[in-house]
C-alpha cells in the first residue's frame, strides 16, 4: 500500500522559489557516539565534514538542512515542523560530558511544510528534535548553526524500496536551496560493535572489510537494485545491517541522485572498527577536498 501511494504522488506547485544552482546530497556517517566529545582536529571524520562544509557554504546558497537520521524511527513517516528544534540526548550510561555539548539549532517549518506538500502521506509533528544522528554531524559541517535544520524520521517497517521512492520525491527540494543528508552506516551491527569496543577491543571480525569494498562498489557503478535488496544481494548482508535503521538513509541520498551525477567518497576510509563503518559521499558537487 506504501508503494502505491508513493507512485499515485505527483509534484504540486509549490512556495519555496526556485534557484539556478542544485544542492548536493549527503550520506555520512555521523559517526563512533564515543568521539561526539572529541574535537574537529581530533578527528578524521569530523575534519573531513568540516572542510565539506567549508566547500559547501562558499559554492552554495543552503536555506535548510534536512536529515534523515537513523536514530529517529517511527510507524510511518514523520517530519519535524518545529521552529525551535530540541537537542535530543538520545544515548544512555555515558560521562557527564557527553550530555553537556551544545548545538543550538533552529527549525525551517516553510520548508519542513514543503515535504508534507510534496508527499502529503507524510505527517508533521513538532515531537522529538536533533538526535545524535544529526547534531554530532551538524556540529562540525556546520558548526555555527547559522543554517536552519530539521529531520525527517524512518518508518522502521517499510519496504527498503520505499524509503529509495521516497527519496525521488523530494528532488525538488534540491533546487530550492535544501540539503539532505542521509545519516547513517554502510556497516552497523551494534551487537557485535558493542561486544568488542565496550571491552576497549577495536580489533576487525574480519569480515568488514569485504562487504565495504563490495557495498563501496555497488554505489560507484550505481548498482541501485542491489543497495535496495542488501539484504539478499551480498551474503554479509545481514551481517552488515540486521536491522534497516542505519542503513536505509543511503538509499533516501540515492534515491535523490539524478543519471550521471558525479558522486565522490568525502569521507573514503575503509572499516576501521568492528562491525562499524563511517564511508561517507557527496552527490551533485565535484569540488576538490
Amino acid at each position: 500500500m506504501r508503494m502505491e501511494s508513493l507512485t499515485r504522488l505527483r509534484n504540486i506547485t509549490d512556495e519555496l522559489p526556485r534557484q539556478s544552482t542544485k544542492i548536493p546530497v549527503l550520506f555520512t556517517s555521523h559517526g563512533n557516539p564515543m568521539d561526539i566529545v572529541r574535537t574537529t582536529a581530533e578527528r578524521p571524520l569530523w575534519r573531513a565534514l568540516n572542510e565539506l562544509g567549508n566547500d559547501l557554504r562558499r559554492t552554495y546558497e543552503i536555506n535548510a538542512v534536512l536529515v534523515v537520521s537513523a536514530h529517529w524511527c517511527t510507524q510511518g513517516t514523520f517530519v519535524n515542523i518545529a521552529a525551535e528544534q530540541e537537542q535530543v540526548y538520545d544515548y544512555y550510561g555515558f560521562p557527564p560530558e557527553y550530555y553537556a555539548v551544545p548545538y543550538h539549532a533552529h527549525g525551517s517549518p516553510e520548508v519542513a511544510h514543503e515535504v508534507k506538500k510534496i508527499v502529503p502521506t507524510v505527517s508533521e509533528t513538532t515531537e522529538w528534535g536533533l538526535d545524535h544522528g544529526a547534531w554530532p554531524m551538524m556540529m562540525h559541517l556546520f558548526p555555527k548553526a547559522e543554517v536552519p535544520v530539521f529531520q525527517m524520521s524512518i518508518d522502521y517497517d517499510a519496504d527498503p524500496r520505499y524509503h529509495f521512492e521516497l527519496g525521488k520525491q523530494l528532488k525538488s527540494l534540491r533546487e530550492k536551496g535544501v540539503l539532505i543528508i542521509g545519516s547513517g552506516a554502510l556497516i552497523h551491527n551494534l551487537r557485535l560493535a558493542a561486544s568488542r569496543m565496550f571491552r576497549g577491543d577495536t580489533t576487525l571480525y574480519g569480515w568488514e572489510p569485504e562487504y565495504d569494498a563490495w557495498i563501496k562498489r555497488q554505489i560507484e557503478e550505481r548498482n541501485i537494485e542491489n543497495i535496495i535488496n542488501y539484504r539478499t544481494s551480498h551474503p554479509l548482508g545481514t551481517m552488515a545491517a540486521p536491522t534497516p535503521d542505519h542503513f536505509v538513509p543511503v538509499l533516501y541520498s540515492l534515491g535523490l541522485m539524478d543519471k550521471n551525477e558525479d558522486l565522490r567518497f568525502f569521507y573514503d576510509h575503509p572499516a576501521e572498527l568492528p562491525a562499524f563503518s563511517e564511508r561517507s559521499f557527496v552527490i551533485g558537487d565535484s569540488g576538490a577536498l
